[in-house]
């Protein structure tokens, strides 16, 4: 089986794949979760070390009857945050006995990336790029909701052109608190109104409908330069709640990453 880590600015997302079941389609669901067996999402911390990596792991597959030592035969890698990869680089080469994909430089991904400096594209936005391209083909638009909201464009040749990078919506929630003494920290969901009449109704509003704003803003820009007919496609924590309204996003893939990592372990064998 394969584990595939996606390790970002605030959580980690682990996914455990059967690969003798993952080239199928479930007619039913998503081809990102043909055989995907199980996920975990954990906080990110950068000062773990490998040990306390490795425990964390073996704790979800142990309590889901997957074996740490017999079932696992493959992990592939994506991370923004060099010394977790450092650390879940140590673990694997340690407890597996083996040398885990890492996106980075000189790993195969079939992506060509078209940016002014490569090197500086983050790993999950690669993976998002070659799943996106897999599962819909060219040209796409990506849209992940993470620490950060990114927009990553790719061709209809499958090539990723580049991208818009805006603050994410958990962040600038933060940041507004902390600036604003009389606002509180709220439940984000769904709102009751567009016009709040109360300060948590007002603060979920702003939230919710300000970023679909943006993200109907910056599509449509983008779709001025790579096509009109760019499928969009939102991935990340917050893209359920975000993309239903929108006018734009017409497809929300939870294990888009996942599944672009896949793809490159199997590119890498």
């Amino acid at each position: 089986m394969l584990l595939a880590i996606d390790i970002g600015n605030t959580q980690t997302v682990i996914g455990l794949y059967d690969e003798t079941a993952a080239d199928g389609s479930d007619p039913g669901g998503s081809r990102c979760e043909a055989g995907l067996l199980d996920h975990w999402r954990i906080a990110t911390k950068a000062e773990r070390t490998a040990d306390e990596q490795a425990l964390t792991i073996q704790e979800f597959l142990g309590f889901h009857g997957f074996s740490f030592d017999d079932d696992i035969d493959g992990i592939v890698i994506s991370s923004v945050v060099p010394r977790a990869t450092s650390a879940f680089r140590e673990m694997v080469e340690r407890y597996f006995g083996f040398r885990p994909v890492v996106i980075e430089p000189g790993v195969r991904t079939g992506m060509p990336v078209l940016t002014d400096n490569p090197r500086e594209v983050g790993a999950d936005r690669i993976a998002n790029a070659i799943a996106a391209i897999d599962l819909y083909g060219g040209p796409a638009i990506v849209i992940d909701f993470g620490t950060a909201t990114t927009y990553d464009a790719v061709s209809a040749q499958g090539e990723l052109l580049g991208c818009a990078i805006a603050p994410g919506i958990d962040i600038s929630l933060d940041a507004l608190y902390q600036r604003a003494d009389a606002l509180r920290r709220i439940e984000l969901i769904e709102p009751r109104n567009v016009i709040g009449r109360n300060t948590v109704d007002a603060l979920q509003s702003g939230a919710v409908y300000g970023f679909a704003g943006q993200v109907d803003g910056i599509v449509g820009r983008m779709r001025d330069e790579v096509g009109q007919n760019a499928t969009i496609v939102a991935t990340g924590g917050l893209a359920g709640l975000i993309a239903p309204y929108t006018r734009s996003i017409e497809i929300i893939e939870p294990w888009l990453t996942l599944h672009g990592l896949r793809l490159v372990f199997a590119k890498n064998q």
